[in-house]
């Protein structure tokens, strides 16, 4: 069983609201493609009432406690999720796609009787549309090579958008192999010309 759900254009959220929160151990960013195994009820409840509402939900990194013991925290910075498509899995689970939009800001969390975290959040402005400097090209390449490949998850992607640095900016610290704790610092990055710097200083990490 399958069905697809094209992305509907979402107003841009301000101010607060309430949101279901997912927290895992990866990091999702804005115009990101994240594919999950759903299988506890209480997220099982998320989706159902997401897709019924087109609404969406939050996801935020797991942040393990400093000496491995004890509960587990999140950031509290986190991404909006937006459920592209589902379907059944082989082994009978529900599989979704989910793409990343509005950063968030979590003020406060409580727990639904299900166990399901609900946060109030604020949703965090991007910075104006900017066109990539020259000394970021090689970055705006990279990501150019990276759709040759992968560019079917990303069912909006245009060649312009390889002269944005945002786009660029979060297509690379969403692909890259880096670590999650180096991936929410650069989600929580608001510019997105520092993000670039701060990706071109990680970039000689992955060259011969």
């Amino acid at each position: 069983m399958h069905a697809r759900r094209d992305s509907a254009r979402h107003s841009r959220n301000v101010g607060r609201s309430e949101l279901p929160v997912f927290p895992l151990h990866t990091v999702l960013v804005p115009g990101g493609c994240l594919p999950l195994k759903i299988f506890e009820p209480r997220y099982l409840d998320m989706v159902r009432d997401c897709t019924r509402d087109n609404s969406g939900f939050g996801v935020c990194l797991v942040l393990e406690s400093a000496r491995g013991t004890g509960p587990s925290q999140h950031a509290r910075t986190g991404t909006l999720a937006l459920i592209r498509d589902w379907y059944t899995l082989q082994n009978g689970l529900l599989g979704i796609t989910t793409e990343g939009r509005q950063r968030f800001l979590i003020q406060r969390t409580r727990m639904r009787d299900n166990g399901l975290l609900v946060a109030d959040v604020e949703w965090l402005e991007e910075a104006p549309a900017q066109a990539i400097p020259e000394s970021f090209d090689l970055l705006a390449k990279m990501v150019g090579r990276f759709m040759e490949k992968l560019e079917k998850n990303y069912p909006g992607h245009t060649r312009s958008q390889l002269e944005d640095a945002a786009w660029v900016s979060y297509r690379l610290t969403e692909l890259l192999p880096l670590k999650s704790a180096e991936k929410q610092l650069l989600l929580e990055t608001d510019d997105p010309l520092q993000r670039l710097q701060m990706l071109l200083e990680i970039i000689p990490r992955f060259q011969p």
